[in-house]
């Protein structure tokens, strides 16, 4: 399995690892956090938007075609009932000018199939397991 580690900083302030990366995640101050990078659900939406950023980036270099201007817009709203969760997003991928009519087709299903949006049709096993500060499991 591939690791992310996730330590608590302070405030609402988290720092996620990533092979060799740092992220940090906070909460806007209007919800009582410091702002100082997105939200774990900005995150998780921003993930999908990228993930299709990518698989159209690599569509276009597989067919030869330009990459400049290439971009990926992303809404997103949550839920208004329980539990809390993201109830819809729209993306939005804009084409570098010039982009053939007849490639739209082909790159809506490379698209909509990146791994992001396919983990999310077909949701993964998601098991928590909590444990002390030593890494023992409690009970």
């Amino acid at each position: 399995m591939s690791r992310i580690e996730v330590r608590y900083e302070g405030g609402d302030r988290l720092r996620m690892a990533v092979r060799g990366h740092e992220i940090v995640l906070d909460q806007p101050v209007e919800d009582g956090g410091g702002d100082l990078g997105p939200t774990p659900t900005e995150l998780f939406v921003g993930g999908l938007a990228a993930c299709v950023g990518f698989y159209a980036e690599r569509f276009l270099r597989r067919h030869g075609l330009p990459l400049d201007g290439l971009a990926v817009e992303c809404e997103f709203s949550f839920s208004t009932d329980r539990p809390a969760r993201v109830s819809e997003v729209e993306l939005r991928v804009l084409l570098p000018a010039g982009f053939p009519d007849e490639r739209r087709e082909g790159l809506r299903a490379v698209v909509e199939h990146c791994t992001v949006h396919n983990s999310i049709r077909q949701a993964p096993e998601v098991r928590i397991e909590l444990a002390s500060g030593e890494g023992a499991p409690s009970r």
